[in-house]
């Protein structure tokens, strides 16, 4: 890959992660540069100065996120994400809001618990990343999820954008990955939740094949 096909790389983990979440791809992506944020939800939160000219890639809640993002993105790959995670009258494809209520409610209780039960939902290895628990990041967080619907955003975005999905995801399902997104998507056969720590070298494949498609379009700034 030439220089000039490497924009730089934004990355926005999931809840309950950090930004850990990437290392495994970031390996497999030597020599980039590479932005990575972090939500502070077990220790400082991190809020890279985004460059000129970048491409935004998501995991789960962060993918959401890369929707907000500003004028200098180009371009996004969205992994294990959605536009929308509660279910609603138009949009039952979404998890039930009971489901995140319960968590709300428990967080203030015992975060270490949820967050670990949720960790082992989604397949992680370690139930918890270092560091200790933060309540009120991983509430926001969580309302997040409850609440948030950047449907309209997708609906109106001007940059192209990868969709990366799990045909196993037991978080988010194939069947809310198309009514996130629609049909134009990259499943990963037989892989779940953690993409990037369970598929890394596909997903950095994906990466980097979306990043020439971008190089070599008209009009690229």
């Amino acid at each position: 890959m030439t220089d000039g096909a490497r924009l730089p790389l934004v990355l926005l983990h999931g809840w309950g992660f950090d930004a850990s979440t990437w290392e495994p791809m970031r390996a497999r992506l030597d020599g980039w540069e590479i932005h990575a944020a972090d939500a502070g939800y077990f220790g400082r939160a991190v809020v890279p100065e985004r460059p000129a000219a970048y491409v935004a890639v998501g995991h789960s809640l962060g993918a959401m996120r890369c929707l907000d993002e500003g004028g200098g993105c180009r371009g996004l790959v969205l992994i294990n994400g959605f536009a929308r995670f509660s279910a609603a009258d138009d949009f039952p494809a979404g998890v039930p809001a009971r489901v995140l209520d319960r968590m709300l409610a428990r967080l203030a209780a015992d975060p270490a618990a949820v967050v670990s039960e949720f960790r082992r939902r989604c397949g992680a290895d370690d139930p918890m990343a270092a560091g200790s628990p933060d309540g009120p990041a991983l509430v926001g967080g969580l309302r997040d999820l409850r609440e948030g619907d950047a449907r309209p955003a997708w609906r109106g975005r001007r940059v192209p954008a990868r969709i990366l999905a799990g045909e196993a995801d037991p978080v988010v399902t194939p069947a809310l990955t198309v009514s996130s997104f629609g049909e134009e998507v990259a499943w990963c056969a037989g892989g779940g939740h953690l993409l990037p720590l369970t598929h890394p070298e596909w997903c950095a494949g994906q990466i980097r094949a979306f990043v020439r498609e971008l190089a070599a379009s008209p009009g690229r700034a």
